[in-house]
Order: C-alpha cells, then structure tokens, then sequence
C-alpha cells in the first residue's frame, strides 16, 4: 500500500525514525541503566561524572577541589555499582553462602553443649573456627556486613525505581510512532468507517480490555490512540524488593529482640517462664529480660512410639507432650498437646518441643541408713538408640561411721540392654524393653563448694575415690528396676525404683516472625507478577487515503520478545474490524506475512500480525 509501505516519510530522516522507536519503547521499565546506556545517552561533548582520566592534578589550592572531584567520582561510581540489580543478586548469593556454617557447625547461641563438645573433639580445628566466628555465624562481623550491603544497595535501588514507576503512573501513554510498521507486531486494513468512529471504537476496545489509553490525538487527515498495559509487572517486581527490605527488617528485629532458652522437663515437673528456671538462655541486645511473658506448664505425660520391624527399625514415629499451662499469676489451668512440628503457642512466646530422653529414678541410703538421695536423674541419649549417659551427685551424706562425706556415680542408662566385647554395655532399641542401669560410684569431694559453675551432666573426679568391691576390683552395679545394691564399706544402698520420661523444650520470642511471613508471601506474589505479567504497548491510527477510504493500522510492543503480544494484537484486531469492516475488493489487498517477502506466495491475508512489522 502506497500510505503505508516501509520507505521513509518525506521530510523525515532515518535519526527521526529511530528516535521515534526509541520513544515508543521508553518507560517500559524502571530497571536504572547500566553504564553502556548512561553513556550511550549522554549528549557528544559532555563529560563523563566522575572521571578525570587524563587529567593533570593541579598544585597549590586548586589540589584541594581536584581530590574533592575525584573522591565525588568514586563515591558516584561506588554507588552506581553498589544499587545495580547485579551486584544486589550478587549480595543476595553471598548472604545465602555465609548463613551455610551456620546450618553445619554448632552454634553457641543455640546449643552451647554441643560447641563445647565440638570444641573437645577438634582441638585443632577449633581455634581457627573461633577465630572465623565460625559458632557465631550470625553475629559475626562478615555476616553482618554482607546483610548490611545487601540492605543499602536494596534501599538504593528501590527507591528511585518506585519514585519513577509513580512518575510513569502519572504520565500518559506515548503517542504513535509515525512508521508502525517498525514495530515488531503490526497489521494494517482499509476500511470505509470514518477515521473518528475508528478511533472510537478502538478507544472503547481497549479500555474494555483494561489498556490505559490516550487520545485520539487528532491531525488533518486522521489520528491515533495509544493505550498500555501490564503495569502489574513493574508492581510485582517492586513489590518483590519491597518485600526482600521486609524480610531483613524483620530478620534484624529478630536478632535484636530475640530470646532462646531450652528447658529440660522431667515428667511430672513443671517450668515458670522466668529468666532463673532456664538451663540456657540467650537473647538480642536490645531484649527486656522483664518482658517476658507471664505463664507456666506442667508436663503431665509424654509418649514416645518407634518403628518396631523393617529397614526403619527403631525410627522415631511420635513424640507427643501432654501439658497443663496457664497464662498469669492467676490465670485458668489449660490443657495442651506440643508436636515436634506443632508448638504451643502462649502470648508472643512458642513453645517447641526438640529432645526427649529418659530418667531413671533412684533412692540413696547413706551409712546411717537414712534416705540421702531420691528424685528422677535426666540421663542424655548419644544414639538413635537412646543410649544414656549421666551422673548422681549426692551431697547430704554420712558414711558408716558417721562422717560427712559426698558421693558419686555415672554411668550408662540403657533402654533396652545389650552387651558386646566391641561396644561393652549399649542399647539396642530406643523403646523401654529391657531397661538397665549400670553405674560406678565415687566418694569424696564433689567440688561443688568450690564456687566454679559444674555441668550437671559431668562428674568431676579429681579429688574422689572410687569403690572397690570385695575382690578387689573396681565396683560397678547393673540394675534393673525395682533392683538394689549395697555399697562397699557399709556406705549404704542405691535402690533403681523406676524410669521417668523426660523432654527438652525451646522457649522462644520472636517479634519480626510474622513480618518474615508476610514478606516472603508478599515477594512470592511479586515474584509471580514480574515472571508472568508482560508490560506492552498498542497503537491504533486512522487516516483518510487518497482513494477516500480509512486506513488503519494497529501496532504492538512488549518490553521483551514474546509471541503473546502479536497474538494479543490480533485479538484486538479481529475485534475492532467488527466495528470497522475491510472494505469491499479491498481483501486480496490486505497481506500480512511472517517474515515474507512481497511476493511470497503463502502470505496470509486479514488482519493476523507480522513477526516483524511488514505490511505487504
């Protein structure tokens, strides 16, 4: 067609096209420009910000304003770099990399035990790790700092995207470009409506397809509407960074006004939340000890079930506390089950359940016959299979003839006994089928009047002597309940009454958890926009020809290469032609190929788009 066929425009240049296309397409994005852009637009002759290559530094005052231009270069520079998407993704991965240790070496802020343990058996390794803050990953000086770049450039990048998002918002959509055709979806028809009721309908089309339009924008001889949409896309992606901000707001809030402890229950006993009953605790530096909510439980029964038969043999399948908490001084008793996976939640504070384990309990008469020792003995399991170890420190004693002294023993707990020459006493199946307690026994001092904090779970044996049986050999006893045994030297009985159940909790507040929630929901839905909501642009013009009929030409642009836009784009012209029909012997006329040339034999004809903006 002579009005529309791909030739330049009289009075018009090849620089005017291309600028025209540069319009059509700006502001499809927020994403700031890269170097190459910067430069590439930046007018012939003006200097680069920041660079001062080949400039001579000059003496005397005029060295003071040349270092202050230079230091405003970098600083410029060091910005530019630090806000770009590439290096916040690049922060992102290295945050994810340092939080690894983290997840595989001991923590002293979660289990302090078990760095100890760690400690023990890696005296080499352990001091270059403390040096690394390696059982401190999350308060270390290079975890920190990366959270803190990350954050900066996140915050930097955000905001002047969101500031011209809202400015786009604002704006109207591009007017047309002259040349359609160089768009990568285009169709064109001739028509005998007139250019108005054209422009009309495609105005009321679009707006019913929730477009954003603009115009007509009327000349002499016709006009043209430009509509966009797909600003979810932008929004979404906005949204996701927002949300990221969010997640490490929350995450430092966390940190600051955390608190931990773990507490470890015998069945039958109970636990204030009050910062003494703790066994270990720990907590931001910015959290009130006094802030802690008010409320205590009792564990009232415990039940423990394991895989009987099969490659699982021995596997934990439940672990169920039954509990009885109440919230306040005086507040109504209530009953409670606590999961592995379903704490209890009371107040700001959850309650989790993380080990479980057992409690033989024992009767220790001393010399004189009088009771010196009863209660259950939490032993710590150190296998699948629940083997225990643990000790009895008895401190209110006297001997045969009458004297104080202090006694000892440790030993092994076994759920189910079993004895080899390898492994000596062990257990063979978590569950209580064949409880036995195997114990040493010590006297002398405990250590315990020393005023150096003791592990309740450790027997310092330095100043005590352990017993000797009758033969000679050191005494040991294995007991099963109901079982007693007397001490050597008349120093009185052990009796094993019974085995209790224990378990561990962890108490915890953590104020940005529902923040964390909401913003890695948030950044998922964002996510979800930016990947699957395209940001385009559709043009429509009508203008009289020289034979007196209206030509039209539809147009789309998508911020990427997408085969939906040139689908969308004959939706939309199937559905405006409804209201403007081709006009009558106009059909062979109306060709539009797919990278064909004018000639091509197979070009289809209506209004289907072209691939690559040739109108035949």
């Amino acid at each position: 067609m002579s009005d529309i066929d791909s030739t330049t425009a009289p009075g018009r240049t090849p620089d005017t096209d291309e600028a025209d296309a540069a319009r059509a397409g700006a502001q499809l994005s927020t994403a700031p420009l890269d170097d190459a852009e910067r430069d590439a637009r930046r007018p012939p002759g003006q200097a680069v910000p920041g660079s001062f290559a080949g400039e001579r530094r000059p003496g005397g005052l005029g060295a003071a304003a040349w270092y202050a231009r230079e230091t405003a270069g970098w600083a410029r520079w060091f910005w530019r770099q630090l806000t770009s998407m590439r290096v916040a993704l690049i922060l992102l991965f290295l945050l994810s990399l340092t939080a690894i240790p983290g997840s595989l070496i001991p923590q002293s802020g979660v289990d302090a035990f078990r760095v100890e343990d760690f400690k023990r058996r890696h005296e080499t390794l352990a001091p270059v790790y403390e040096k690394l803050q390696l059982f401190d990953v999350y308060g270390s000086v290079w975890f920190s700092a990366v959270y803190i770049l990350l954050f900066v450039s996140l915050i930097g990048c955000i905001v002047p995207r969101t500031w011209q998002f809202a400015g786009q918002l604002r704006s109207r959509p591009p007017r047309a470009p002259r040349r359609l055709t160089r768009m990568p979806a285009h169709t064109a028809w001739r028509t005998d409506a007139e250019p108005e009721e054209v422009l009309s309908a495609a105005r009321s089309l679009l707006r019913g397809r929730r477009f954003r339009t603009a115009g007509p924008d009327a000349s002499a001889s016709g006009g043209s509407v430009a509509a966009e949409k797909g600003y979810l896309r932008e929004v979404g992606n906005l949204v996701f960074h927002i949300s990221l901000i969010v997640m490490l707001l929350a995450f430092a809030a966390g940190q600051l006004w955390k608190s931990e402890g773990g507490k470890l229950v015998v069945q039958g006993d109970g636990f204030s939340n009050t910062l003494v009953s703790y066994d270990d605790f720990s907590s931001g530096s910015l959290h009130d000890p006094d802030g802690l909510d008010p409320f205590g439980f009792v564990l009232e029964d415990f039940r423990a079930t394991f895989e009987r038969t099969g490659p699982q043999r021995g596997t934990p399948r439940t672990f169920r506390a039954d509990v009885s908490y109440w919230e306040g001084a005086d507040g109504p008793e209530k009953k409670g089950v606590i999961d592995v996976n379903h704490p209890l939640r009371v107040g700001d504070s959850k309650v989790h359940l993380i080990g479980h384990g057992y409690a033989p309990v024992v009767t220790v008469t001393d010399g004189q016959g009088d009771v010196a020792f009863r209660g259950p003995v939490p032993f710590l399991p150190q296998d699948g299979n629940i083997t225990s170890t643990g000790v009895i420190k008895v401190t209110d004693y006297r001997d045969g003839d009458g004297e104080r002294d202090q006694l000892g023993f440790q030993g092994i707990f076994t759920p189910t006994y079993g004895i080899d020459a390898v492994r000596g006493p062990h257990s063979t199946f978590p569950a209580l089928d064949y409880p036995v307690l195997s114990l040493n026994a010590f006297h002398g001092d405990l250590g315990l009047d020393s005023g150096i904090p003791q592990n309740v779970y450790q027997l310092d044996t330095d100043k005590m002597e352990q017993f000797k049986a009758e033969d000679g050999d050191l005494f040991r006893a294995d007991l099963r309940p109901g079982e007693s045994v007397e001490l050597p030297d008349g120093a009185g009985t052990l009796t094993f009454d019974r085995v209790e159940e224990w378990a561990s909790f962890q108490i915890s507040q953590e104020p940005g958890e529902g923040w964390a929630l909401a913003g890695a929901i948030a950044a998922v839905l964002g996510l979800a926009g930016s990947l699957f909501v395209q940001r385009r642009r559709v043009w429509v013009r009508a203008e009289r020809g020289e034979d007196g009929t209206t030509v039209v030409e539809m147009a789309g642009l998508g911020r990427s290469e997408s085969a939906r836009v040139p689908e969308e784009l004959g939706d939309l012209a199937l559905a405006l032609r409804a209201g403007a029909p081709p006009a009558a012997g106009r059909d062979a006329a109306e060709r539009t190929t797919a990278g064909k040339t004018a000639d091509a034999p197979d070009a289809t004809e209506g209004a289907g788009p072209s691939s690559r903006g040739e109108n035949q």
